[in-house]
C-alpha cells in the first residue's frame, strides 16, 4: 500500500476474522503508511474495538493507538507524523 492513511472495514467480521484483516493491512503497510484507520462500528458493541486495544497494545510495528473521529473508529500508529 501506498496510501498514507489507510482505511480498514471490519464491519460483520468476528474477532478473529478481524484480526487476520488487520495483519494483513499491517504486512502490506508500505513505507509511506502512517496510519490505519480500522472502522469497526459501536452500534453492535465493542468487542472489536477492545480485541483492537488488547491485541495490538504491544505490536512492534505500532507506535501507539488512538481513537478515530467517532467511537467506530480506533486508529492504528504506525509511524508519527512530525
Amino acid at each position: 500500500m501506498s496510501e498514507a492513511f489507510v482505511k480498514v472495514d471490519l464491519h460483520g467480521m468476528r474477532q478473529e476474522e478481524a484480526r487476520k484483516a488487520i495483519d494483513r493491512a499491517i504486512s502490506s503497510a508500505g513505507p509511506a503508511t502512517y496510519q490505519l484507520q480500522l472502522i469497526h462500528g459501536y452500534n453492535r458493541g465493542t468487542s472489536l474495538r477492545s480485541m483492537i486495544y488488547d491485541w495490538y497494545r504491544y505490536e512492534p510495528g505500532i507506535k501507539r493507538i488512538i481513537p478515530g473521529d467517532n467511537p467506530g473508529i480506533t486508529v492504528l500508529v504506525l509511524k508519527e507524523l512530525y
